[in-house]
């Protein structure tokens, strides 16, 4: 691959993973409307390893505090604040896991990588969005987060595996609908990416391991890296900006680009 093509993927990749417009919808609407290369899964584990180490670093202190967490875990308590949201992250991706199996076990997975399926997904969860933004409470912050809201929030991060729902923008929707305020929201959805991240890319890893070459490796090692700085940039101006803006700037965009992409599909 080209490096400006590389780069392309990464950045896009970067952008929209922790944006609520959906990082796979874009991803596939790539090859589709450009005519360029699909990128392959080896590009794909990269880009989204880039993205992990992005959201690492910028939330370190609650990662640091879950791993710390994971030894007391593993005893079989989670009575304090790092094992019990270590715990609650694992919870909160078991759904996406059972749902991505099914998914890719029945081929459902590559049926719905339409530009139909993402035009719908883009204006119909944006508008699901726009509605919890606008009408959910903003009264309780990360520190409530328990039980119900990690499963309620994985459920809707199992949908998101529906392409241009967006993961952020699902967990999102579901974290301000149980009355979360929008910065907490946002936090809690980057946190639940990690784990989830971890267990599709170490599937995808699994896939690739025996075909990846040299170049490919090397390929992989810039995009992470393209794609780490742009996912930082993305989660700082997010962070900023839900102190003062609403998610409705990223509901008007997604409703916008599904307009265009169902004319461009029906038309």
């Amino acid at each position: 691959m080209s490096l400006f093509h590389l780069f392309l993927v990464a950045i896009i990749q970067g952008l929209t993973e922790f944006l609520p417009v959906s990082s796979s919808g874009h991803l596939i609407l790539l090859p589709v409307l450009t005519g360029a290369e699909d990128q392959g899964q080896v590009i794909d584990v990269a880009v989204h390893l880039g993205t992990l180490i992005a959201v690492v670093i910028f939330f370190w202190r609650e990662v640091s505090e879950a791993a710390l967490g994971l030894p007391r875990l593993a005893t079989g308590k989670a009575d304090t604040p790092g094992s019990k949201l270590a715990l609650l992250l694992i919870i909160a991706t078991i759904p996406a896991i059972i749902f991505g199996l099914m998914l890719k076990l029945t081929g459902l997975d590559d049926m719905m990588r339409s530009i139909k399926v993402i035009g719908f997904t883009m204006i119909g969860f944006g508008i699901v969005l726009y509605i919890a933004d606008q009408k959910g409470p903003t009264k309780r912050n990360a520190a409530s987060w328990g039980l119900r809201d990690a499963i309620v929030m994985g459920l809707w991060q199992a949908v998101a595996l529906i392409p241009g729902t967006s993961r952020s923008g699902a967990t999102i929707t579901g974290a301000r609908s149980l009355g979360f305020n929008r910065e907490d929201a946002a936090r809690l959805s980057m946190l639940m990416s990690i784990p989830t991240i971890l267990a599709a890319g170490g599937l995808l890893g699994l896939e690739v391991a025996t075909t990846a070459n040299m170049q490919a490796v090397k390929d992989g090692a810039v995009a992470a890296a393209f794609a780490c700085v742009a996912a930082l940039l993305a989660l700082t101006l997010m962070m900023r900006l839900l102190r003062s803006v609403s998610y409705t700037p990223y509901v008007i965009y997604r409703i916008g680009l599904g307009v265009v992409l169902l004319w461009f599909a029906y038309a």
